[in-house]
C-alpha cells in the first residue's frame, strides 16, 4: 500500500513539473521569437502601432490566466487558415520609410518543427490580438527588415540592341574627295558607356558611337551673332597624337543661344513606359524624377500632357498649363510600373494629344521615356519610323529618353529620335537627368536649325587620304546634301557639334595602296597648296522648308605645327575620340592607350564648371581595370 501511494505521488509530481515546464516554454522569449514573424503577418501594422499602456495592461491580463491560453491553441489550428501574404504594393511603399535598428537583430531564431510552425501560424486566440511585448516588437522589426532587404529582381543581361555600323575606313581623296554626313547631337552612347564602366564592365563595342562621346561635352567655340544666321563653323588642323605623320581636322559648329524670354512656347507630351520592365529603381523611378525636374524649367504658359502605356495605353493627364505645376507633378508621382508594353498604341495617343493642343508658333514635341522594350503592338521598326516621319512633317517632333540595361533597345530609340527631329539621351543617373533636362533644357527642347548637313571636299593636292571619326550611322550620299527633301539632324539652342577627320597629307604614311592603273598622286616635293579642304554646311530654320548654305575653307591659317599648340577644346575632343576608338578595338589608334588618353585629357581639361571633364578622367581610369564582359546570370 505504501509502495502504491509512493508511485502515485511520484507520478503526480512529474505531471505538475511537466505542466510547469510547458507553461514556461509558452511564456519564454524563445517561443515568442518563433511566433513573432507569423504574428506580424496576422496582426499587420495594427499590432505595431498599439499604445504602450494598453500593451502593458493586456500583458498582465494574459499572464494571469495561462491555462486559458494553452487550451485555446488546439481548436485554433483547424479553424484558421494560413494568413495571406502582404501585398507587393505595401512592401514597395514601405521600402523607403525610415526604421529604427532592431534591438535583437543578432539573436538566432529558434528552430521549430514544421508541424509546430503550422500550429503557431494558425493561432487566432486573444494572444494574437493583444499588443506584443518588447521582444515581440523587436522580432517584428527584424522580420520586416529582412523582408525589405531582399534584393530586387536582377536586370536581364545580353539583350541590348544597338544602332551602330562598322568603323569608317580611310578613303583616297583623289578617288572620293567628298564626305557628307548629317549632324548628330545625341549623347546616349556616352551615358551608356559610363553606366557600364560604373559596373566595372567594358561596354560592348557596338554601344560606342565615338561622335556621341565627343559631343557629350560643351566647347567654347565662337558663337554666331544672331538667330537669322544661327551657325558658325570653327576649324583647326593639328598633328595626330596617335599616328605620326597624320593630322586631324577639327570642325566645330556653334548654334545661336536663344534667350529665355525669347524662346517659343512649348507643347509637350510625356509618353511614359509603365510596363513591368520599368519597375527597377534605375527605370521608372528615375524617369519620374527626371521629368519632374524638367517641369520646373518650363514657363507657366507652356503645356504638358502625360500618356502611359503598359498593356493598354491611357491618358494620365490631359493637356495642362504648367501654371498648374502641382497637378502635373502629382500625376507624375502617382505613376506605377506593371504589365506588358503596347508602345505603338501609346505613341498614337501621345501624338493625338500633341495635335489636339498644337501651337503653330511654338515647339510641339513628344518625349518618350522607355527602356525600349517594345514587345506588344507594332514591333516593326520601319512601320514606327514611317509613322514618326509623317508626324514630323506635320510639325510634331519626338525625343527619346532611354533608361535601364540588359534589354535596352538603343537601335529603336535612335531610329525614332533621328526620324522625329529629336535627340536620343540615355539617363543613367539623376545627375545625367539634370544635365539633359535642366542645364541643357533649351538645347534639348528648342531647335534653332533643322536638317543640318555637313559636306567636306578634300583637296587631293594636299590630302592623300582621310577618315571621318564616328558618324557611321549618319552618313549621307553626296547628292543628299543639296536635296532639301532628305532629312538630317537638328541643332538646339546654344548647342555645339564637333567632327574630327583623320587625314594623311600628301607625302605622309599612306594607309591605302595606290592602284596600278589609277591616277597617280602628285609628287611629294610639290609645293603645298593653300587649302586642305572646303567645308559646307546646309541647314533650315525651324519654320522653313528651304535650306541655307554657309561655307568656310580649311587652310594653312588654321593649322598648328604642334599638338600642344592646338586649341584646348580641340585637344580635349581628341582625347575623347581616342578613348572611343580604343573602346571599339583600337583599329586605327595603334599603341595609343588609356594612359595616353589621360595625359592629353588632363592637360586639356580647362574650365570645367559642371565636372564633366573630371568625370571623363575617372571613366578612363575605370576602363583600365574593367572586366571584358558582364557574366551571364544563371
Amino acid at each position: 500500500m505504501k509502495r502504491t501511494r509512493y508511485l502515485l505521488a511520484a507520478s503526480l509530481a512529474c505531471i505538475v513539473a511537466g505542466s510547469g515546464a510547458y507553461l514556461h516554454l509558452m511564456q519564454s522569449p524563445q517561443s515568442q521569437d518563433v511566433a513573432a514573424p507569423v504574428e506580424q503577418k496576422v496582426a499587420s501594422n495594427d499590432v505595431a502601432q498599439a499604445p504602450s499602456t494598453v500593451q502593458a495592461k493586456k500583458e498582465s491580463e494574459s499572464q494571469a490566466q495561462p491555462q486559458t491560453q494553452i487550451q485555446a491553441v488546439a481548436p485554433s489550428v483547424a479553424a484558421a487558415p494560413p494568413p495571406a501574404e502582404p501585398h507587393v504594393e505595401n512592401l514597395m511603399a514601405s521600402r523607403d520609410a525610415p526604421k529604427a535598428p532592431p534591438a535583437t537583430a543578432s539573436r538566432a531564431p529558434m528552430q521549430v518543427a514544421p508541424s509546430e510552425k503550422y500550429a503557431l501560424r494558425g493561432r487566432t486566440d486573444h494572444t494574437l490580438s493583444r499588443a506584443p511585448s518588447a521582444p515581440l516588437l523587436s522580432q517584428v522589426e527584424v522580420f520586416r527588415d529582412q523582408r525589405e532587404r531582399v534584393p530586387a529582381a536582377s536586370e536581364p543581361v545580353g539583350r541590348d540592341k544597338f544602332a551602330n555600323a562598322p568603323e569608317n575606313a580611310f578613303k583616297v581623296a583623289r578617288d572620293a574627295p567628298v564626305s557628307t554626313f548629317s549632324i548628330d547631337v545625341d549623347t546616349a552612347s556616352y551615358a551608356f558607356v559610363r553606366a557600364q564602366l560604373n559596373r566595372n564592365v567594358l561596354p560592348p563595342a557596338a554601344s560606342v558611337r565615338t561622335e556621341e562621346l565627343i559631343n557629350y561635352f560643351p566647347y567654347a567655340y565662337e558663337a554666331p551673332a544672331s538667330a537669322s544666321e544661327p551657325f558658325r563653323a570653327n576649324v583647326a588642323v593639328f598633328p595626330n597624337p596617335w599616328a605620326e605623320g597624320r593630322k586631324l581636322i577639327r570642325i566645330g559648329v556653334k548654334g545661336y543661344a536663344l534667350q529665355q524670354t525669347n524662346r517659343p512656347r512649348a507643347n509637350l507630351v510625356f509618353l511614359i513606359d509603365t510596363s513591368g520592365s520599368m519597375a527597377p529603381q534605375n527605370r521608372l523611378p528615375l524617369v519620374k524624377q527626371s521629368l519632374a525636374m524638367l517641369v520646373t524649367q518650363l514657363k507657366p504658359e507652356d503645356r504638358i500632357a502625360i500618356v502611359t502605356y503598359a498593356g493598354n495605353a491611357g491618358t494620365a493627364l490631359e493637356p495642362t498649363s504648367v501654371s498648374e505645376k502641382a497637378k502635373i507633378l502629382g500625376t507624375i508621382d502617382r505613376l506605377e510600373a506593371g504589365g506588358s508594353t503596347a508602345g505603338a498604341e501609346g505613341i498614337r495617343q501621345a501624338y493625338a494629344l500633341a495635335e489636339q493642343n498644337f501651337d503653330a508658333s511654338g515647339v510641339n514635341r513628344v518625349i518618350l521615356a522607355t527602356d525600349g522594350d517594345f514587345n506588344v503592338g507594332i514591333t516593326n521598326k520601319d512601320e514606327l519610323k514611317g509613322f514618326v516621319e509623317r508626324q514630323r512633317e506635320q510639325g510634331i517632333f519626338l525625343s527619346v529618353l532611354g533608361v535601364g540595361a540588359g534589354n535596352y533597345n538603343d537601335a529603336l530609340a535612335q531610329t525614332l529620335a533621328q526620324n522625329g527631329n529629336g535627340v536620343a539621351a540615355y539617363i543613367d543617373t539623376i545627375n545625367e537627368a539634370r544635365k539633359v533636362l535642366v542645364e541643357e533644357a533649351s538645347s534639348t527642347l528648342f531647335p534653332i536649325g533643322k536638317d543640318v548637313k555637313i559636306q567636306v571636299e578634300f583637296n587631293p593636292a594636299s590630302v592623300a587620304e582621310y577618315r571621318l571619326i564616328g558618324y557611321e550611322t549618319r552618313l549621307l550620299n553626296r547628292d543628299d546634301f543639296s536635296n532639301d527633301k532628305v532629312d538630317a539632324g537638328d541643332v538646339g539652342s546654344g548647342q555645339t557639334v564637333t567632327a574630327l577627320y583623320d587625314i594623311v597629307p600628301v607625302g605622309g604614311p599612306r594607309v591605302v595602296d595606290d592602284l596600278r592603273y589609277g591616277a597617280q598622286a602628285p609628287a611629294s616635293d610639290s609645293p603645298a597648296p593653300a587649302e586642305y579642304a572646303f567645308v559646307k554646311i546646309r541647314y533650315k530654320l525651324p519654320r522653313s522648308d528651304q535650306s541655307v548654305l554657309v561655307s568656310t575653307p580649311v587652310d594653312r591659317a588654321s593649322e598648328h605645327g604642334r599638338f600642344e599648340d592646338a586649341p584646348l577644346d580641340a585637344r580635349f575632343a581628341t582625347s575623347v575620340a581616342a578613348f572611343g576608338e580604343i573602346l571599339r578595338g583600337g583599329k586605327h589608334t595603334g599603341r595609343f592607350g588609356y594612359d595616353d588618353v589621360l595625359r592629353i585629357a588632363s592637360a586639356a581639361r580647362g574650365d570645367d564648371p559642371y565636372g564633366y571633364r573630371s568625370e571623363f578622367l575617372q571613366l578612363v581610369r575605370a576602363a583600365k581595370t574593367a572586366s571584358a564582359m558582364q557574366p551571364l546570370r544563371p
